[in-house]
């Protein structure tokens, strides 16, 4: 059928809107990095490098700024942690619940997926809960001091891990499930070990997968805030540290510094994760 052609303008226009409002508000915040001010706001006062490289104050750039190339450095260790663990925990679950038949599969299921619906201040308020209580009980009764169940790196982590082995799962079933079992079959039938075809036919078809899913539990780990919040310590990770700016010296211009450094890693890593899961062409 022939769309009208008033019909096809308001598609585009509401296209144009879409991105526009997506769009927007990050040029807006980027472009204030790049302002010769104080303070991120108008008139545009010139064009200046100093909030990326600037060594001195007031105009402190983000690249000579300690506590924030800490907090980035804290971010991108929790990061790699909790990514490295989701996707192996991840992997397993996609396995076992794509593979396999068991009692309650069903509600096992759904208990794997409710982490992503509990809000993360919640989520974290209970991790938070839980830890101190098994931490305050083996103090008292055996004298035994566990840092790692105390507000610090290991509990953020032990948070984190927590609903992103979720999505991690998801990701990799999703794969796991378009994959031919009859490969397998075939390769058992010709001689090779499980373990030889699991590593030579089965994980070069998960590759994609698994990189797509360590990409996003990074991306998800780096920016989360609110679970982060109620379980970090003195280490605290980049999202923290800037909340802790804005409130006790407000929005300044390196905020925005860093913000631009953010979304140009983001869009690589997620540019990167689009190529990777790309199909295989048959011939490969």
């Amino acid at each position: 059928m022939r769309t009208p052609a008033h019909l096809l303008w308001i598609y585009r226009a509401y296209v144009l809107i879409f991105f526009l409002y997506l769009v927007a508000p990050l040029v807006a915040a980027g472009a204030f990095a790049f302002n010769d001010s104080l303070f991120p706001s108008l008139p545009w006062q010139g064009f200046t490098l100093a909030w990326f490289f600037s060594p001195v104050e007031p105009k402190l750039g983000l690249f000579h700024d300690e506590r924030l190339l800490r907090g980035l450095g804290n971010s991108v260790h929790n990061g790699l942690i909790v990514a490295a663990l989701s996707v192996a925990a991840g992997t397993a679950n996609a396995f076992l619940f794509v593979r396999k038949d068991f009692p309650f599969k069903a509600l096992l299921y759904i208990l794997m997926v409710v982490p992503l619906v509990i809000p993360g201040v919640i989520l974290g308020i209970s991790i938070l809960v839980f830890a101190s209580m098994i931490a305050n009980f083996a103090d008292q009764e055996f004298g035994l001091f566990l840092t790692w169940l105390r507000p610090g790196i290991p509990l953020v982590v032990l948070g984190q891990f927590s609903f992103l082995t979720t999505i991690t799962s998801l990701v990799i079933a999703a794969r796991l499930q378009k994959f031919d079992v009859a490969l397998e079959e075939a390769a058992l039938n010709l001689g090779a070990s499980g373990l030889r075809v699991l590593m030579t036919i089965t994980f070069p078809f998960l590759l994609p997968a698994l990189f797509s899913a360590f990409v996003v539990a990074f991306l998800v780990s780096f920016e989360n805030f609110n679970t982060t919040l109620m379980l970090v310590g003195s280490d605290a990770p980049l999202t923290v540290t800037m909340y802790d700016r804005m409130v006790k010296v407000g929005s300044t211009p390196v905020l925005n510094a860093v913000s631009v450094v953010l979304m140009l890693g983001s869009g690589l890593l997620a540019l990167l994760s689009v190529v990777v899961q790309r199909e295989r062409s048959p011939s490969s």
